[in-house]
């Protein structure tokens, strides 16, 4: 007989905790991007459909042959571009073993860190997690996770923390800022206290978790860091004053340290990856519609954790949008102020938070 085989606690999803949808809410523009993706705008299927014009005898100088090799060149133009445009801005892969990496997760209890957690723990990777939530030792244990109780917020508890996991795991090699949260309130009703809270954990956690992580990673040559921000960094929206501010310093801020690891002899050796999600599937907006499910969906959090996990063992640098709208949001930035607000009162981004009932009042500021 063999190794009894370690059973998990699982529970399938069902049908009736979730609303009947019609066929046509999972059809969006980015399924149908995602497909011509894999057809029409792949560089193997378009020289296919050459070789089988070719195959039907059809001269080179039909018009339909003519089209065909210039749609094959100029996918192929794109594809090969997109590689050299990936080579120069964040170099070659490097090489991931996951028994030889130790993966730190800030705000990995819930929402898009929880699922990546889960994931590598399931793999055995070397995994831990920095939250302020505590977790059972039995859970921590069937997960396969290893948890510490730390506010990231603050730099002595991650220096703290920071020693443990070196001592418990090794140097951390893959870092994954994550941790975030929101008060929906406007700029008048938000608390000095509030708005410190919301840089604390979304922003200066970024810059506890560098300055304590990454000189292990330079001396180890090797290393990947995952900096969560949000589209809201590049758009704002009311209500959200705070936190869209937070995630917009964490684009700036992970500008900076790529330049900064390009200036290190040894941080060339350590990827970037950039996530700006759209509106997920978590708890943080719950009940918040978007303008256009066929346009902007809700993302599921296992598309984004997916695609995280895709960089990181592929040891590539690179930045993940989803869903696709939110990878070209600078676009709106450069049209005229006029036209950029006609298209926020389209979206109704502004009034998304409100509509959703998740606008905090502030009882001070009403007795005023």
């Amino acid at each position: 007989m063999g190794p009894k085989i370690k059973e998990l606690p699982a529970q399938l999803p069902k049908n009736f905790d979730r609303p009947d949808e019609p066929w046509y809410h999972h059809l969006t523009f980015d399924l149908i991007w995602k497909v011509f993706n894999y057809t029409l705008f792949h560089p193997w299927v378009c020289w296919i459909i050459v070789l089988c014009l070719r195959a039907h005898v059809t001269p080179y100088q039909n018009i339909e042959m003519k089209i065909a090799i210039a749609w094959a060149f100029l996918m192929t133009t794109r594809a090969v571009g997109g590689i050299i445009s990936d080579k120069i801005a964040y170099g070659n892969p490097r090489d991931v073993d996951l028994s030889e990496e130790v993966i730190v997760i800030t705000g990995g209890v819930e929402g898009l860190g929880n699922l990546i957690a889960e994931v590598y723990g399931m793999r055995n990777a070397n995994v831990c997690v920095l939250d302020t939530k505590k977790v059972q030792e039995d859970e921590a244990e069937e997960k396969g996770v290893l948890y510490y109780e730390c506010d990231v917020g603050d730099a002595k508890q991650v220096e703290t923390v920071a020693a443990k996991i070196v001592e418990d795991l090794g140097a951390p090699t893959i870092l994954i800022n994550n941790a975030g949260i929101a008060h929906a309130k406007s700029i008048l009703d938000s608390t000095p206290e509030e708005v410190e809270q919301t840089f604390r954990t979304n922003t200066l956690s970024h810059f506890n978790t560098l300055r304590t992580f990454v000189p292990y990673m330079l001396r180890e040559s090797r290393g990947t860091i995952v900096t969560v921000s949000s589209v809201l960094g590049h758009l704002g929206a009311a209500n959200l004053s705070a936190y869209a501010a937070s995630k917009a310093a964490n684009l700036a801020l992970h500008s900076s340290l790529r330049a900064e690891l390009f200036q290190h002899p040894n941080g060339t050796a350590i990827k970037t990856i950039l996530v700006t999600p759209g509106q997920m599937s978590t708890k943080m907006f719950a009940g918040v519609k978007t303008p256009s499910n066929f346009l902007a969906p809700v993302v599921p959090t296992v598309d984004v954790a997916s695609q995280v996990i895709k960089l990181i063992e592929k040891g590539e640098g690179g930045e993940i949008a989803l869903p696709l709208y939110s990878r070209y949001i600078g676009i709106l930035g450069l049209m005229p102020a006029g036209l950029q607000q006609l298209v926020r009162r389209w979206c109704g981004i502004d009034r998304a938070i409100e509509k959703a009932g998740l606008v905090q009042k502030n009882t001070a500021s009403e007795k005023r």
